[in-house]
């Protein structure tokens, strides 16, 4: 049997790593029926809550460096924009494909097939069972938005099918966001509140029906607060219908994942910096000097003082001496720390970011700018420090410098989003705020510039190669300083 070479993306669909002669080589082995959907569900979350916090170097420490939140000690490669020599595209892009998205459509498969326990009635079996769906559907959105903001154009319409397509074509990241939309919102009808879904293997909202619909239309607004630049009526009908059906706007509904204390079940940022004994990493001066100006009270969840009660930050993309600055906090190195997909500080920033653009969602931007930051400090457990940091003539919004509402806003949000590093990359590139300079040590592969996006996995451009030259062309060439379709400049 002639040998079967697959695009990276359909072979992280079919859970392989090599090819072969074998006459069954391309049965997936890994097919649903054979796993439980609450255990594929259970590893695509874990998955992807890993890779959105991991300071990993191997998976997404650019997260905690693209938005210049730490430094490194010895290994400064991340830092000056080294992206493609360790493939950590490649790794991004398996792991948001197979263990996440993959997975997921496996979980749908499974059920699928599932049947009614003893004494459920139909209806109410179908109505969970199209809850199940919609969860899992839901989350597949939330990663696809991810690849986007990532890369720029990917494999959507055909990244789901390798028995018809063994070579996905990329689709324009407008169209997938379009997709997105539409799909969420036939998720959000499907999704019954009066019905249960998964009894387990659902760590995010343990299957809470209610708190799933909140996340979708928060979801909506996450998408819709991107395209405000480029196409406003979409982003304006996308983030109006989902304020009218209610959102995620205090910490009690923010989607957590929680991590235990035990291996291998702990937060990465513990399995990297802790349980790994490495020193590699301290806060860079660029958010510790902003903090500092601003007398910021979060300082003491974010890093650890040095002796004399200051706090003091590495020369971003230089090495540091371990000992001579603050360190990543003790409360973000817990094992059981968890991690933020979606919540309420976050949501609260994109309303204000909607109702400068002059969007009706029931509050000014002033309004949504104080009930973000004032999340924020809930969610870190100092809200009693928040009335006196907003009186703050550097802080409140009427007197805080910067020369627009978009300005005010960026730069709180940097702050709130020391955790949220994709997030926090991303609200760099919607609002050119703060202003982030490349370091002069950068890699001649950044030309000169903070990436605006990661360059696309060598596997791609070996095996799916002319899908990747015609993705490459149509976004404006495979670079790091490319700029995604909903990034203008």
């Amino acid at each position: 049997m002639k040998k079967l070479i697959y695009s990276i993306t359909i072979l992280s669909l079919l859970m392989t790593s090599c090819v072969s002669d074998a006459p069954d080589f391309n049965e997936n082995k890994d097919r649903a029926y054979s796993v439980p959907a609450e255990a594929l569900l259970t590893n695509s979350e874990k998955a992807f809550a890993d890779i959105m916090t991991s300071p990993s170097v191997n998976e997404w420490s650019l997260g905690k460096y693209f938005p210049q939140y730490w430094a490194a000690v010895t290994y400064t490669a991340e830092s000056r924009y080294r992206v493609t020599s360790r493939k950590i595209p490649d790794r991004l892009w398996r792991i948001l494909y197979a263990d996440v998205i993959g997975g997921l459509e496996s979980a749908k498969a499974a059920v699928l097939i599932e049947t009614a326990a003893t004494g459920v009635s139909d209806s109410q079996f179908q109505s969970e069972q199209k809850n199940k769906q919609a969860i899992l559907d839901i989350l597949q959105i939330y990663t696809y938005q991810i690849l986007v903001d990532m890369f720029g154009d990917v494999p959507y319409s055909e990244s789901l099918q390798p028995g018809k397509f063994v070579l996905p074509k990329y689709d324009s990241g407008k169209s997938i966001y379009s997709a997105l939309i539409t799909r969420l919102n036939k998720d959000i009808l499907a999704l019954d509140s009066s019905n249960e879904s998964f009894k387990s293997g659902e760590y995010i909202f343990n299957g809470d029906v209610a708190s799933w619909k909140l996340f979708a239309n928060s979801l909506k607004v996450k998408l819709g607060v991107n395209l405000i630049e480029t196409d406003i009526a979409l982003a304006k009908s996308t983030i109006e219908s989902a304020y009218t059906s209610g959102l995620i706007l205090n910490n009690s509904n923010n989607a957590s994942f929680a991590y235990v204390t035990a291996a291998p079940n702990y937060n990465p940022i513990y399995e990297n910096l802790v349980a790994s004994n490495r020193n590699d990493f301290i806060p860079a001066a660029t958010i510790v000097n902003a903090m500092n100006t601003l007398n910021d009270p979060r300082r003491s969840k974010y890093f650890t003082p040095l002796d004399n009660g200051s706090y003091l930050g590495g020369k971003y993309g230089y090495t540091n001496k371990y000992t001579s600055f603050s360190h990543v906090s003790d409360l973000l190195k817990s094992p059981d720390f968890p991690t933020q997909l979606l919540e309420a500080s976050e949501v609260n920033f994109y309303l204000a970011e909607a109702a400068d653009a002059g969007f009706s969602v029931g509050n000014n931007t002033e309004f949504y700018y104080n009930q973000a930051i004032i999340a924020s400090f809930v969610s870190w457990g100092i809200g009693s420090d928040a009335p006196a940091y907003l009186s703050n003539p550097n802080v409140a919004f009427t007197t805080a410098p910067g020369a627009t509402a978009k300005e005010k806003i960026a730069k709180q949000e940097w702050i709130a989003f020391y955790n949220r590093g994709f997030e926090s990359w991303t609200a760099y590139r919607r609002l050119n705020f703060p202003v982030l300079v490349a370091p002069a040590s950068a890699y001649p592969e950044a030309e000169g510039e903070v990436p605006k996006r990661l360059t696309y996995p060598i596997n791609e451009q070996t095996v799916n190669g002319d899908n990747w030259k015609a993705a490459s062309t149509a976004i404006g060439g495979d670079k790091l300083k490319t700029h995604v379709f909903w990034d203008k400049l």
